[in-house]
């Protein structure tokens, strides 16, 4: 014998706690979710100040050289100027060579001066997370490197060779780094353009 009862008739006859379980399972999502949100909010405050804190170690390494040959510069261009000197007058010997007396002349104390700039503009700008430091770093790698650790003028097995090539290498690293941060920089704004393409679409 089947017994019918009312929607209101089922409801009296629930008990008073399983009243309490379902209102306790609906607010158990809103709940959890704002524990979720709250902790994603933290780990990013976290991760935000590591990430500060690794562009600065990042770039002290250039911010600090460029003001040790700022104060160094004097009328001469300073320490740097008298060791990148012969290295300069072999590429300008090559210039010449190629394109004749005419061709343009390049000034020690002026390759100081923009190894200062580049160094210590785009340190600075790096720490604040800015693309255009990161590539100022960049431009200075690709000029200097080759011509400052120039190991390929030495042969394998001279002392020179591996001190200079170890220097070169470490200054590939760096620029492998800087391209690693472009690289997240440029997909980390991929992705905000496609949620927010995302939400427009779904408003």
């Amino acid at each position: 014998m089947y017994c019918r009862f009312g929607s209101n008739t089922l409801v009296a006859l629930l008990p008073t706690h399983s009243h309490q379980s379902q209102a306790s399972r609906v607010q158990l999502p809103s709940r959890e979710l704002g524990e979720r949100t709250v902790s994603l909010s933290h780990n990013r405050e976290i991760m935000g100040f590591f990430s500060f804190l690794g562009r600065v170690l990042f770039a002290s390494l250039f911010i600090l050289s460029a003001w040790q040959m700022f104060t160094e510069f004097g009328g001469d261009g300073g320490p740097a100027a008298k060791e990148i000197a012969p290295k300069l007058a072999i590429v300008q010997k090559f210039v010449t060579s190629k394109l004749g007396e005419g061709g343009p002349k390049i000034d020690v104390k002026h390759f100081v001066g923009a190894s200062i700039a580049l160094k210590g503009l785009g340190g600075l700008l790096f720490v604040f997370g800015s693309s255009i430091g990161a590539y100022l770093l960049l431009y200075y790698l690709v000029y200097t490197t080759p011509l400052l650790y120039d190991f390929y003028n030495y042969h394998y097995g001279e002392p020179e060779f591996f001190v200079l090539l170890q220097e070169f290498l470490q200054c590939i690293a760096l620029f492998g780094a800087l391209l690693f941060f472009l690289g997240m920089k440029d997909s980390i704004r991929r992705q905000q353009l496609q949620r927010k393409t995302f939400k427009t679409k779904t408003s």
